[in-house]
């Protein structure tokens, strides 16, 4: 639970390691990496199969893929599942169930677990709402990324904002929770532009936003574009203006910055996005998924093969489509820790951090950089402001030396 001191799992015994972690909330992560098609700006594992996905041999390979991590990670409470992508809505409602009674029957699940799933917001895949709700999903985060269509073509996307909009308010109608991302720092969006957009969209939101600043990654079309000069973002003190505008409108609405990129209204965080970023320990199952699980020699980082075709291939031959499998030291774990929870807005919890590896932050740094209004201390804990948010990297690197 959060504030609760963690040892360091190279100290301590393996029955002792093994029940830490099953006190600890436990996370699962499904990722289907299939999409209708690649938007420009995306480097996730995502990948287009036009013609089609053989979803009843893919599933087979998730369930044999979840005996697996369920032998490595026995007796584990279940407090959140997560189906990410690529398009997870493209899922037939009997292949998400057919994972969820899977994760059941392996583990405990909380009455109360937080159960999401992705989902694109064309006409087609809201239908399957009301299917996703019955085979136990409780939580929907919907990739609508703009609310006006000349943005949404230019982003890549399939959808128009009308229909966005529709698929938004069917999910309401069907979920618990929802969430909805959009996408800023566009090229030649304005201050005033952005201001309006966001407005709009708190109108609309529910619990949960995700606005994330358009960031250019290696090796998509974007990055292409960005290097021959024929796309520009708003960089410097305009994307500055837009990220600070952004943290005080969701406040001002009742949905503040838990995370530097997420906003929700107290109680309505994202439970399994809050595992990672705590440092707790998750499966990761399907192609490209990443998982951390503490074992009775220590923290382990796994892997899965990112090609689907090969991910299938041998998870059929062995059971697993794992490609690496490696202990963090605790130092590792310690780095891990501290990188994740600064995004928080409840930050690093320096108790928790000694017991990782002993370490102690200089205090003379956390002074001076409070001073410098990046940093807040609040007892046990520190926190980065909304202007240490800017720097993250520069933050974490003088605190870590």
């Amino acid at each position: 639970m959060p504030g609760t001191e963690q040892q360091d799992p190279s100290t301590i015994s393996a029955p002792r390691a093994k029940a830490s972690g099953q006190r600890e909330p436990f996370g699962v992560y499904v990722h289907w990496p299939f999409c209708l098609a690649k938007c420009p700006y995306c480097d996730f594992n995502s990948h287009v199969r036009h013609g089609g996905v053989d979803q009843d041999r893919f599933v087979a390979a998730y369930l044999a893929e979840l005996d697996h991590f369920a032998a490595l990670a026995p007796a584990r409470r279940v407090s959140s599942i997560f189906f990410g992508g690529g398009t997870p809505s493209l899922m037939e409602a009997r292949s998400v169930a057919a994972i969820l009674d899977a994760i059941a029957r392996h583990w405990s699940v909380d009455a109360n677990a937080e159960v999401t799933l992705e989902a694109n917001p064309t006409s087609v895949e809201a239908e399957r709402f009301a299917g996703y709700r019955a085979a136990g999903v409780n939580r929907v985060s919907l990739g609508v990324q703009a609310l006006d269509d000349k943005s949404l073509k230019a982003l890549g996307r399939m959808h128009s904002a009308d229909e966005a909009l529709a698929a938004l308010a069917i999910a309401k109608r069907t979920f618990d929770r929802v969430s909805f991302d959009l996408i800023y720092a566009r090229e030649r969006q304005t201050v005033e532009a952005w201001r309006a957009e966001l407005r709009q969209a708190l109108g609309h939101a529910a619990d949960h936003l995700s606005l994330y600043q358009l960031t250019i990654e290696p090796d998509t079309a974007f990055a292409a574009r960005h290097a021959a000069g024929s796309l520009r973002i708003p960089g410097g003190a305009l994307a500055r203006e837009l990220f600070l505008l952004t943290q005080e409108l969701c406040g001002d609405a009742g949905l503040p910055a838990y995370e530097i990129s997420n906003h929700a209204r107290p109680g309505s965080e994202s439970r399994h996005n809050l595992l990672y970023w705590r440092g707790r320990d998750y499966a990761g199952i399907g192609p490209g998924a990443h998982a951390r699980i503490l074992r009775g020699d220590g923290k382990r980082a796994l892997s899965t093969l990112k090609s689907p075709e090969a991910w299938l291939a041998q998870v059929e031959a062995r059971g697993d489509g794992i490609e690496v499998d490696e202990a963090l030291s605790s130092g590792e774990c310690a780095d891990e820790y501290l990188l994740m929870a600064l995004r928080l807005g409840e930050g690093v919890d320096l108790k928790r951090l000694a017991a990782i590896d002993g370490r102690d932050l200089d205090q003379s740094t956390i002074a001076s950089l409070e001073r410098r209004g990046l940093l807040r201390q609040d007892g046990d804990r520190i926190a980065a402001t909304p202007a240490g948010r800017l720097v993250l990297d520069r933050l974490i690197l003088e605190l870590a030396a």
